[in-house]
C-alpha cells in the first residue's frame, strides 16, 4: 500500500508541475496585461494611461522578466508559502483564498452528503425493481431533471419556492452552513450530479445481485434485506465511491453559477472575479487549489478502496513465487 501511494504521489507532483507550467504559459503569452487592465478599470479611458507608470508597476511585480525566470520565481515562492499578492486587492492571495475555499468546501461536502443519501437508496430501489414502473419512474425523473442546465434550475426553483409556494425568503449571501437559506443552493448543486450516483449504484447492484454467492445466500434462506445490506451493498459501493469522489471535485471546483445566482462568496465566484480582473496571482492560486482538490479527493478515494475491498490490498501485496519456491511446492 505504501509503495502504491508513493507512486501515486510522484505522479501527482509531476502532473501538478505540468498544470502550473501550462497555466502560467497561457497567462504569460495570451492573458493580457494585468497592470494595463487594472489602470483601464480605474480610469476608464486609454488616453489617461501613463506608460511610465505602467512600466514601473510591471517592474514592481516582476512582469518584465522572461517567462522561465517568472515561472521559476513563482515555483520558489509557493514552496516557501508565498502565493503572491493580488494586483487588485493588494492582499496576500493565500489570505483571500482560505475563507472563500472553506465556504465552497462546505457547500460541496453538504451537497455530496445529500446526493449520497438520495442517490444511493434510489439506485438500489431502481435495481431491485429492474424494468418495472418504479425503476422507469426513478430513472426517467432523474434524467429529465438532469437535462435542465444548472443556471436554469436555480432561478426556476428560486421562483417556485419564493413566489409560487412562498415558504422561504430569497436566499442571498452566506450566513453559515446551518442557515436555512443554504438549503436551496445545496439542492441545486446536488441535482446536477445526482444522476451519476444513481446510475452507478443501479448498475453495480444489478451486476452483483446475479453473482453466484448471492444466489447461494438466497438458497440458505437469508432475507432479502440481509442479503442487500450485508452481501450486495458493500461491493456495490466501491465504484459508487469513485463516482462520489469525482463528483465532489466537480461540486467544489465547478459550482460557479450557483455562487453567482445566490451571491455566495465562495471559491467559484472568486475564480470568475480573478479571470475578469486578469489578476495573475489569484488565477494561478485558483488553478493550484483546484488541482490539489482533485489530487486530494483521488487520494481519499484510493484509501477508501482499501477499506471497502480488502482484495485490492491483497493484490498489491501479492508477489509471484520464485522458481525455487515453485520447485519446493
Amino acid at each position: 500500500m505504501i509503495s502504491f501511494l508513493s507512486i501515486r504521489i510522484f505522479r501527482w507532483i509531476s502532473g501538478l508541475l505540468l498544470v502550473l507550467l501550462v497555466s502560467y504559459a497561457m497567462m504569460f503569452y495570451g492573458g493580457g496585461d494585468p497592470i494595463k487592465q487594472m489602470f483601464l478599470d480605474e480610469l476608464g479611458n486609454t488616453q489617461y494611461l501613463d506608460q511610465k507608470m505602467i512600466d514601473s508597476e510591471r517592474e514592481k511585480y516582476g512582469l518584465n522578466d522572461p517567462f522561465l525566470v517568472q515561472f521559476k520565481n513563482y515555483l520558489f515562492n509557493i514552496t516557501q508559502g508565498d502565493w503572491g499578492t493580488s494586483y487588485r486587492a493588494q492582499r496576500p492571495v493565500l489570505d483571500m483564498i482560505k475563507p472563500r475555499l472553506w465556504i465552497s468546501i462546505q457547500l460541496g461536502f453538504a451537497a455530496t452528503i445529500f446526493m449520497a443519501l438520495v442517490g444511493i437508496p434510489m439506485g438500489i430501489i431502481a435495481a431491485l425493481y429492474h424494468n418495472k414502473w418504479i425503476d422507469l419512474t426513478i430513472v426517467g425523473t432523474i434524467v429529465t431533471i438532469n437535462a435542465i442546465p444548472i443556471f436554469v434550475t436555480g432561478p426556476l426553483l428560486l421562483l417556485f419556492f419564493v413566489l409560487v409556494v412562498p415558504i422561504m425568503n430569497v436566499p442571498y449571501g452566506w450566513n453559515g452552513l446551518f442557515d436555512s437559506q443554504v438549503i436551496l443552493p445545496i439542492v441545486v448543486i446536488a441535482i446536477s450530479t445526482l444522476p451519476i450516483v444513481l446510475r452507478q449504484t443501479r448498475t453495480s447492484v444489478l451486476e452483483i445481485k446475479n453473482e453466484d454467492y448471492i444466489r447461494t445466500a438466497r438458497a440458505k434462506g437469508l432475507t432479502e434485506r440481509k442479503i442487500i445490506l450485508k452481501h450486495v451493498l458493500r461491493p456495490a459501493l466501491t465504484p459508487v465511491i469513485t463516482s462520489l469522489g469525482l463528483v465532489m471535485i466537480t461540486l467544489v471546483n465547478g459550482a460557479l453559477f450557483v455562487e453567482l445566482i445566490f451571491n455566495i462568496p465562495g471559491f467559484g465566484k472568486m475564480t470568475i472575479d480573478a479571470i475578469r480582473d486578469v489578476d495573475h496571482p489569484l488565477i494561478m492560486s485558483t488553478v493550484l487549489v483546484g488541482t490539489l482538490v482533485v489530487m486530494g479527493s483521488n487520494l481519499i478515494v484510493d484509501l477508501i478502496y482499501f477499506v471497502l475491498d480488502p482484495r485490492i490490498n491483497n493484490c498489491l501485496l501479492y508477489t509471484s513465487p520464485s522458481p525455487r519456491d515453485r520447485q519446493k511446492s
